[in-house]
């Protein structure tokens, strides 16, 4: 946040509601997508959770379902351009952080 409040968001003049790009507006704003730039599957990210809340989930496996995206990851392209910032914390390591947080500020 503070590496880009010198370059205050310029509305985007071509967006348009028709096609509308979720990380501008016509009005003054920006959205970054921030995550470490890597593909990360389901099953690996749900034995991270598993690894570190200390539980095991139950699982329904089923074949991809209408919808579903095959593959995604988090593109910080815009962010690593405005801000000179390039993301590197691993999964592993931001969901242990989350977790931590959360059970903190939740006192569970």
């Amino acid at each position: 946040v503070v590496r880009v409040l010198d370059r205050i968001a310029q509305p985007n003049p071509d967006w348009s509601g028709d096609n509308p790009d979720s990380a501008s507006s016509q009005a003054p704003y920006r959205l970054y997508n921030i995550g470490n730039n890597q593909p990360v599957e389901l099953a690996t990210y749900i034995e991270v959770l598993e690894s570190c809340l200390g539980v095991t989930a139950r699982k329904n496996l089923l074949p991809l379902q209408p919808g579903d995206v095959p593959d995604t990851y988090a593109d910080v392209q815009e962010l690593i351009h405005d801000t000179g910032y390039k993301p590197d914390t691993s999964v592993r390591e931001g969901v242990q952080k989350f977790v931590d947080w959360y059970r903190d500020y939740y006192q569970a």
